[in-house]
């Protein structure tokens, strides 16, 4: 379903992280969103071209020209409140580079935004004995809502990625919660991989979120979880939400090599229904 936001404040989180604070007249869409992870696709039209009120980027392709079909970027959506209409989402910001960065860089209050959605998967699963969270600032969002969910007694163990410590969001956490910050700036703090594999492995069952850049993701966590730590599949949600060097574009394309490649687990790759 589609659905037309406009923006009504702006804030920042970090330093690169910035809040676009959104309204609409209905949020019906999200009336049986349940999951933390919950995600939407932002379509960014392209100047000059019309579009149906509901936009179906897929059907789209099916007949209007490549040029003109809008760009479209998945994102984590915050604090939907059907009753008020309103939502956040987080943005990475990094200068010039990409298309919703720069345009929330710039968003001012009035502007529209027009979103497809929602989808997820996940949620923190009530029956864990702990929880373990890993990602970088593009799952830093799905991760704070996760965290913000669990009960005040819940066990979680948390591996972030952020460029230094002035970058650090400020996070909700159940009372035994550990978090391990991971540098960018400070390469003595070594890799979220590293991190996550000098987590205590504590007893009893685990539930894992761990998101973030792909190739650290899926070809180096993902092992490790999967294999060494023999972890089901009902036990994680793991997956690349962008891919080091590549547009969305490209990093769909990138997906559907290593879904070709793995086909014991096809699903495991990128957000559900990315495209």
């Amino acid at each position: 379903m589609t659905t037309h936001f406009t923006v009504t404040a702006t804030s920042w989180v970090t330093p690169t992280l910035r809040r676009i604070h959104l309204h609409t007249d209905d949020l019906s869409a999200f009336s049986s969103s349940v999951f933390t992870d919950r995600y939407v696709k932002l379509v960014f039209p392209k100047p000059g071209v019309e579009y149906p009120d509901q936009i179906d980027v897929r059907s789209l392709r099916g007949w209007m020209p490549a040029e003109d079909l809008p760009d479209v970027r998945t994102y984590t959506a915050l604090h939907p409140n059907v009753e008020t209409g309103t939502m956040d989402i987080d943005f990475v910001v990094h200068g010039d580079e990409g298309i919703a960065g720069p345009w929330a860089a710039r968003a001012a209050i009035g502007d529209p935004l027009i979103v497809n959605g929602p989808g997820g998967a996940y949620s923190p699963s009530p029956d864990a004995d702990w929880h373990l969270f890993a990602g970088d600032e593009s799952a830093i969002p799905a991760i704070g809502a996760a965290l913000a969910a669990l009960p005040a007694n819940a066990v979680a163990r948390v591996v972030l990625l952020v460029d230094s410590p002035a970058h650090q969001p400020a996070l909700t956490t159940p009372g035994d919660t550990e978090v391990t910050w991971v540098y960018r700036e400070d390469p003595t703090t070594g890799t979220v991989e590293a991190a996550v594999r000098a987590v205590e492995w504590l007893d009893g069952r685990v539930h894992a979120f761990i998101h973030g850049e792909a190739q650290e993701t899926m070809l180096g966590i993902r092992p490790y979880l999967r294999t060494e730590r023999g972890l089901g599949r009902d036990q994680l949600s793991i997956s690349g939400y962008w891919r080091r060097g590549r547009t969305e574009e490209g990093f769909r394309e990138w997906k559907t090599q290593l879904a070709k490649s793995e086909s014991d687990e096809p699903q495991a790759v990128g957000r559900p229904d990315a495209r």
